[in-house]
C-alpha cells in the first residue's frame, strides 16, 4: 500500500505568496502541489525555490498579470498537455501523468473564469466565456472511463459552488455569480459526462457545510464566515474507493497576507 497525496490552491500571485507556498510544502509535504492564478509568465515562474524544497518536477503554463495554473511534484510528470480552452489564449488548464502505488494517475489542474458579476451571457462577455468554458468541459472524460487505462484526478479553482450547502446562503447566492442554477446545472453537467467523483462530497456529507473562499471584502471574514466552496477535487471512479482523507485548511484564510482561497488535501491509499 502506498500513501500519495494532493492538494489544490488558488494563490492569487505565486510571487506575492511564494512564502506562504515554501511553508505550506514544508509542513504539510504533499506529492502533488496543483496551483491556480499564478499571475506569472513562465520565465518569471520561482521554480528555483520550489525545487530547493524537493520538488523537482514543475510544469507551468503561465501568462503576465492573469490566469496560471502550475503542477509542482515530487513524482516525474510525464505526457504533458496544455489546453486552451474556448481559443481565447487564456492559461486555464494543464495536465500530466504520474505514477503512484503502481498506477498512472493523469493530473488535470483548473482555473475556470470567475465569470464578472452579471449572470446574463447576453449582457456579461465575462458570463458567456465561462458558460462555453463549461460547454467545452463536458467533453472531457477521466481517461479511465474513456478506456485507456490510466486512473484521473481533476482538482482546482472551478468557480462555481454547486450544492446548497456549498455557499453560506443558498437563497441569497441564486443570482449571484458562482452559484446561479445554469451555472451550477453546467458543473453537475460536466462531472456526471465525464463519470467524475466528487471527493469532497464523498469524504464530507452533502448535508454538511464546506467553505473554501472567503471575500477579501469581509471585515472579519471568519466570524462572518459567509463563505463558498469553489476548489475542488474530483477523480476517476477507480481512485475513489482509495480516498484515506480530505482536509480543507480553513486556518490558511487567517495567514498573514492570504490568498483568498484555502488548499485542499486528498489523501490516498493506493
Amino acid at each position: 500500500m502506498t500513501d500519495f497525496s494532493i492538494a489544490t490552491w488558488n494563490i492569487n500571485s505565486v510571487r506575492l505568496r511564494l512564502p506562504l507556498v515554501l511553508s505550506l510544502l514544508e509542513d504539510h509535504s504533499p506529492d502533488i502541489l496543483c496551483l491556480q492564478e499564478t499571475k506569472c509568465p513562465n520565465g518569471s515562474f520561482p521554480d528555483s525555490e520550489l525545487r530547493k524544497s524537493g520538488y523537482e518536477h514543475i510544469e507551468i503554463h503561465g501568462q503576465k498579470g492573469y490566469h496560471g495554473v502550475a503542477i509542482i511534484s515530487k513524482l516525474p510528470l510525464v505526457n504533458v498537455q496544455r489546453r486552451d480552452f474556448c481559443n481565447m489564449g487564456d492559461t486555464r488548464h494543464i495536465s500530466a501523468v504520474a505514477q503512484a502505488g503502481g498506477r498512472s494517475i493523469r493530473i488535470h489542474n483548473f482555473y475556470v473564469p470567475a465569470g464578472g458579476d452579471e449572470p446574463n451571457r447576453e449582457i456579461n462577455p465575462k458570463f458567456a466565456h465561462k458558460l462555453d468554458f463549461l460547454e467545452e468541459m463536458k467533453t472531457l472524460h477521466s481517461e479511465m472511463e474513456r478506456g485507456d487505462g490510466v486512473s484521473s484526478i481533476l482538482v482546482g479553482d472551478l468557480n462555481i459552488a454547486p450544492l446548497e450547502t456549498d455557499v453560506w446562503s443558498h437563497k441569497q447566492l441564486l443570482k449571484v455569480v458562482s452559484h446561479t442554477p445554469i451555472e451550477t446545472d453546467g458543473l453537475n453537467e460536466v462531472q456526471a459526462k465525464g463519470a467524475w467523483v466528487d471527493l469532497m462530497r464523498q469524504h464530507i456529507p452533502p448535508e454538511e457545510k464546506i467553505f473554501t473562499w472567503w471575500s477579501y471584502r469581509a471585515r472579519d471574514w471568519d466570524i462572518s464566515d459567509r463563505g463558498r466552496r469553489l476548489d475542488h477535487i474530483w477523480s476517476s471512479a477507480d481512485l475513489s474507493p482509495a480516498l484515506s482523507d480530505i482536509t480543507v485548511m480553513r486556518e490558511a484564510r487567517g495567514w498573514e497576507r492570504p490568498s483568498d482561497h484555502v488548499p485542499v488535501f486528498a489523501r490516498f491509499s493506493l
